[in-house]
């Protein structure tokens, strides 16, 4: 059964792109806002989505980001974001999150067992991340 732990919502702000001639990169720069696991916020300045490919290979995603918030009490909480992933070959995507809070009732998403998908919205995506 999934449980889904935290969603967040992204804004694309702007994108920078290098294309060599073996591989290319692009890093997605974002804002948003973040709500679940009684917890609500917004992504901090600095947001980034770092993908690259070497050509005909999968692409591949690192994202990093924190989010700055209030608990389900009200106190001030902050959560960072590593989310890594690759596209399948069917154009999938599924990510592995690794995430650091300083806020202990919510200690526990250290070390669930996370995965993420995305979901694609008008100037951004949506990214579900769920305990397994």
């Amino acid at each position: 059964m999934e449980n889904e732990v935290l969603t967040v919502n992204v804004h694309i702000t702007g994108a920078e792109t290098v294309k060599g001639s073996k591989a290319e990169a692009c890093m997605i720069l974002f804002d948003g806002t973040a709500e679940g696991s009684g917890f609500k916020g917004e992504i901090l300045p600095g947001g980034v989505d770092t993908q690259n490919q070497v050509y005909n290979s999968r692409r591949y995603l690192s994202a990093r980001y924190i989010l700055k918030g209030l608990d389900k009490d009200g106190k001030e909480t902050r959560i960072f974001v590593e989310n890594n992933g690759f596209w399948a070959e069917d154009g999938s995507l599924e990510t592995k999150p690794v995430i650091l809070t300083d806020n202990p009732s919510l200690s526990f998403l250290e070390s669930d067992n996370l995965y993420g998908t995305l979901e694609g919205q008008e100037g951004g995506v949506i990214i579900h991340i769920f305990k397994k």
